[in-house]
């Protein structure tokens, strides 16, 4: 039996084609770990992530799972790959894990932040980590509105995929929104997120701190299933994963 590792990634997706691997592209996570993971093991690697960020969105804890044939020392690992990765990825930790562990189906909770630059000039040092929006946000409607959406919903008015076949059926635990200075951070805790929509649900967000967009408006989005009844998508930059559970 082959053994297993966990390892906790942060990265700056600002200059890759998103976390998962594409025939069409090295330019992903996963691409560039497994590079440099076969070449450490001599063996093809395969390592799947907890969830598939898109082009341009961060992370802060991404967890990751490969298996390999030699039973290395999880230091050296996490070194090895530090050394040889770009700076815009980064191991933070290594371990062995169960065999069977796999770091996306034994996930029971992820935890994504968004953050919007709410400045009237945007600031130059933050355009690739947040979106910049200049004009007045409601918080306290954006808060008003995000109440409708926790809980267990179908949330197929917020996925992009609209050949979803499997259940749309998520739980939201929670949703925060605090303004931090000139910065402004939605924080979505759910036990799993379909394609895109932590961003959606973003973008809605958004609508309704404008006042284009009436909280009430949620129940009758969700009811649809419809993503033509949802906001728009915001921008890739100001999303990172911040926790995955376990």
């Amino acid at each position: 039996m082959k053994n297993n590792y966990m390892i906790i990634l942060r990265y700056d997706g600002s200059r890759y084609d998103g976390w998962q691997k594409q025939g069409n592209t090295s330019n992903t996570i996963q691409a560039r770990i497994e590079s440099v993971l076969e070449k450490m093991t001599g063996e093809p690697v395969e390592i799947a992530g907890s969830g598939r960020t898109d082009a341009g969105v961060h992370a802060y804890a991404q967890v990751a799972n490969f298996h390999i044939r030699e039973n290395l020392d999880p230091g050296e690992i996490k070194r090895y790959l530090n050394e040889y990765l770009p700076q815009d990825i980064r191991v933070m930790s290594a371990e062995k894990a169960a065999p069977r562990f796999h770091s996306r189906l034994n996930a029971v909770s992820k935890k994504y932040v968004y953050v919007i630059d709410n400045a009237a000039v945007a600031d130059p040092f933050r355009r690739k980590y947040a979106f910049h929006h200049p004009g007045r946000l409601d918080i306290e409607v954006m808060r008003a509105a995000a109440a409708y959406m926790t809980g267990e919903h179908d949330f197929r008015s917020f996925c992009s995929n609209k050949k979803m076949k499997k259940s749309t059926v998520r739980t939201i635990y929670g949703i925060t929104i605090e303004r931090k200075g000139e910065e402004i951070h939605i924080v979505v805790d759910g036990d799993g997120f379909l394609y895109n929509m932590v961003r959606i649900i973003a973008g809605t967000l958004i609508e309704a701190g404008e006042g284009t967009r009436q909280p009430a408006e949620i129940s009758d989005i969700l009811e649809h299933r419809d993503r033509a009844f949802a906001g728009p998508m915001a921008p890739p930059q100001g999303l990172f994963l911040m926790e995955v559970k376990y």
